[in-house]
């Protein structure tokens, strides 16, 4: 097989030579063609065609946000990765570019050093992988039939007047997603009730910093509260618990209420949140069902948590299907133990979350 061509936006000489060499080093891939700014970038794609795209956000002439801009309205169909930095600015305009098509993100090396990290090596292959071969339809921009959401900016909403109140036992709604999670959860949270009948989990793979500008967008579009999980914080039904980024999000029972608890323990699928933690420490809580749902991500973070939960706890699973999914590999993974109970469209997630919670 043809190595996938790679081309590099990024006003950083440095930058540019040191992906560069990295991506070489595997013989999937070849850098191709290198550009300053996104001007240039779009000077070559007139010229050819590449399998995925690596742009910085902060560039002269035309920054990464207005090169994605442009792919989008020239329909391009290369797949995106952005370089971000660790800032809260960064966050904030990395949850840009991810709303204007961008696949998945890294956090920019900061020196030539930390590059030759083999952790951060593994973790840019992973997801230049992801990018590269990633579901092109789900992935070419926003999920179909939903606008570009800023925060103030809500969706259509589920029916909820069908939905019997007071149903049997009290329940948690816990989400995986990862790779394409951001649009994913976009097209979910928005859409649920203010009155769930239930509080909602969230392990969505993200490094430190970004959670909370995640948890905020999420908030400013929903009806229900979502935030940023606190260590110790008390479960509300109605409100969306974000696990931070460096730390793993577990229940912890309380009074029959529960709460949020994070430990420290290594990272596990080779991510910190895991949700295998989180799943697992539902098993002992005093929740009738607990409903899971798997959401688009690489990997199989998810899978081994819910059979561990499954053998001791009444569970209802849903998972993405694969057509809507920018990586099939967390749902894909769950749909193969048999154990699943529905596999929707992302635009129907909230919908069949909402039928087996209920509201209050």
């Amino acid at each position: 097989m043809a190595p996938k061509k790679i081309l590099i936006v990024d006003d950083s000489a440095l930058t540019r030579r040191v992906l560069c060499d990295i991506i070489n080093s595997d013989s999937r891939f070849n850098v191709e063609g290198m550009a300053n700014n996104g001007l240039e970038a779009l000077k070559l794609l007139d010229q050819r065609t590449f399998d995925g795209i690596i742009t910085d956000i902060n560039m002269p002439r035309m920054n990464g946000l207005e090169f994605l801009k442009e792919l989008k309205t020239r329909k391009r169909e290369e797949r995106v990765m952005v370089l971000s930095t660790e800032t809260t600015e960064g966050a904030r305009v990395t949850l840009d570019a991810l709303e204007l098509g961008a696949v998945d993100f890294i956090q920019k090396p900061q020196s030539a050093i930390y590059s030759k990290d083999q952790d951060f090596i593994k973790r840019f292959f992973g997801i230049l992988e992801a990018v590269v071969f990633s579901n092109r339809k789900a992935s070419s921009g926003i999920y179909r039939n939903t606008v570009v959401l800023k925060p103030g900016s809500l969706i259509a909403k589920v029916d909820s007047a069908a939905v019997p109140k007071e149903g049997k036992g009290n329940k948690i709604v816990a989400i995986a997603s990862s790779t394409g999670g951001p649009k994913a959860l976009q097209n979910v949270i928005p859409r649920l009730p203010k009155n769930l009948d239930a509080p909602v989990l969230v392990v969505q793979h993200m490094p430190v910093g970004f959670t909370r500008s995640l948890a905020e967008r999420l908030n400013a579009m929903s009806e229900v509260t979502v935030s940023e999980a606190v260590d110790g914080e008390m479960l509300e039904k109605g409100h969306v618990y974000i696990s931070k980024g460096g730390a793993h999000m577990n229940y912890q029972d309380a009074g029959g209420r529960g709460r949020i608890v994070y430990t420290d323990e290594p990272s596990r699928e080779g991510v910190k949140p895991c949700a295998n933690y989180m799943y697992e420490s539902l098993v002992k809580s005093p929740f009738h069902t607990v409903v899971c749902v798997v959401l688009t991500g690489m990997g199989h973070d998810g899978t081994e948590g819910i059979q561990n939960l499954v053998k001791a706890k009444n569970t209802y699973i849903i998972a993405e299907d694969e057509k809507s999914c920018v990586v099939n590999g967390m749902p894909g993974s769950i749909v193969a133990t048999g154990l699943v109970n529905e596999v929707v469209d992302i635009d129907q997630v909230a919908q069949s979350i909402l039928a087996n919670v209920g509201v209050r």
